[in-house]
């Protein structure tokens, strides 16, 4: 199973074997002017870096830039270079067809510096005119003045009302108010995976929702057999599945209230004290150490009846059980069948305010989010369009999994909780602070509420601090 960007992500929640949704900041643990000052020292050395790459950008994040022509060159980061690059020199041989008299100078950049490599040009200079900028990393580049506000060129242009609402707003939060800085071109969805042969054997409904997983979860167990209805992620990436399954039953639809945080509302902890209460009882005790990795294979091995994770390791399971033995539906609902989930890591397309030929550069975004066009992207990458009308397309219909998680993630039902991606402290808080925690709490050495009292704790101290700077 090849390890994606997204992986390594503050979330964690793994991805397609392609794609890089969110590649987490380097300094997310550094406050106000400290993050620019380490920019300014990195700047020498990495700004010669990009010199020699031949970026040719277009500037630094002072430049106020021009409309131009519409005609000429522009440069384009990839922000996933070498996995992307063939599918992107597709789209822009596509592209450079329609428009002759545009030429796109196309940079791949991998995606554990794509952070890095935003920065050292913001501060030096050597700006892409348009780039692929992730959710992960769109506050901290918009906040330092490097990007177009979107709102009204999509207004204008033949993408309005073809995208994704939900993800739409998703790339809104991330940017950290209310203005447009990313065009999202892709997204994933949490997807609970259920072996259909055992829930067929036990007379079991399909797990759509929060209670008949449950039920499942302790139907399916048989300890002597070595058999369990669930494997829970305690290890690496273990705070986004427990957030995801603690607002999805809660209902609770956002994360903040006012200048407070809901993680610790009491039914919010009151949820995730039953999801934890799973470990062990209905799930392997080797779960308290599970990545994805060891997670995925351990369901693959077929003694397990369901799995949370997300659409990226649908061809791992297909290899290991064959597609009459399992699928993959979106994350339960309410009894009522009202659907809450956390907001994925979306990555997409943003503009950059120093261009030289920001019309060249829009019609660029313009063509690739297309329908035609966002939909060839995505079949490569494995994830679901932001162009709803992409979304309907054939390989999507024929994939049920990803069909499923587009219909989720389009539909008007669908309820989505913001994760804070702008601030600067949420790599820290969600990863190295708080998922030792977790684990203390499955073992036992922790409570529900103690746990999550002291994640909110640290979540209104960061925003404070991020209100406080912006």
């Amino acid at each position: 199973m090849k390890r994606s960007p997204l992986e390594n992500s503050p979330l964690g929640t793994g991805a397609p074997k392609s794609g890089p949704l969110n590649t987490g900041s380097p300094k997310s643990g550094i406050r106000g002017g400290g993050r620019a000052a380490v920019a300014v020292a990195l700047g020498s050395v990495l700004a010669l870096t990009a010199t020699a790459c031949g970026d040719n950008g277009s500037g630094s994040a002072g430049d106020k830039g021009t409309e131009g022509s519409g005609k000429g060159e522009i440069t384009f980061w990839d922000n996933n270079g070498g996995v992307r690059t063939d599918i992107w020199k597709q789209i822009i041989a596509d592209f450079e067809k329609k428009y002759p008299d545009i030429k796109v100078n196309y940079v791949g950049i991998p995606a554990a510096s794509a952070q890095s490599k935003y920065d050292t040009a913001i501060q030096g200079g050597g700006l892409p005119d348009v780039g692929g900028v992730g959710t992960a990393m769109l506050a901290e580049v918009a906040v330092q003045g490097a990007l177009e506000p979107l709102d009204s060129r999509i207004e204008k242009s033949s993408l309005q009302g073809r995208l994704s609402q939900n993800l739409l707003d998703v790339s809104r939060a991330a940017g950290g108010g209310d203005t447009l800085y990313q065009v999202p071109t892709s997204a994933n969805n949490g997807t609970l995976w259920y072996r259909t042969d055992l829930f067929k054997s036990a007379g079991l409904d399909a797990p759509t929702s929060w209670s008949k997983f449950y039920d499942a979860a302790a139907k399916l167990t048989d300890k002597g057999k070595n058999k369990f209805g669930f494997t829970i992620r305690g290890g690496e990436g273990s705070i986004a599945p427990a957030l995801d399954a603690t607002y999805g039953q809660t209902g609770i639809t956002s994360f903040w209230n006012g200048d407070k945080t809901t993680v610790n509302d009491p039914k919010n902890v009151a949820a995730l004290a039953k999801y934890i209460a799973l470990y062990k009882k209905v799930t392997p005790s080797a779960d308290v150490n599970n990545d994805f990795t060891k997670m995925v294979a351990q369901w693959d091995s077929g003694t397990i009846g369901m799995l949370s994770h997300n659409l990226g390791s649908y061809q791992d399971h297909l290899k290991a059980l064959g597609a009459a033995k399992f699928r993959g539906i979106p994350n339960p609902t309410l009894d009522d069948g009202t659907r809450v989930q956390i907001s994925n890591p979306v990555d997409g397309l943003s503009l950059f305010k120093s261009g030289k030929n920001k019309a060249a550069a829009w019609k660029f975004i313009e063509f690739a989010v297309s329908a035609a066009e966002n939909s060839k992207f995505n079949e490569s990458a494995g994830q679901v369009p932001a162009n709803t009308d992409a979304a309907k397309d054939a390989w999507i219909q024929q994939a049920e999994p990803t069909k499923l998680a587009a219909e989720a993630l389009n539909g008007t039902g669908t309820k989505i909780v913001q994760l804070p991606y702008y601030l600067p402290d949420w790599n820290t808080i969600s990863k190295a602070d708080n998922e030792p925690n977790f684990q203390k709490v499955l073992l036992g050495k922790m409570s529900a509420k103690d746990f999550l009292d002291t994640l909110a704790d640290q979540l209104n101290k960061a925003q404070a601090d991020w209100k406080a700077h912006h």
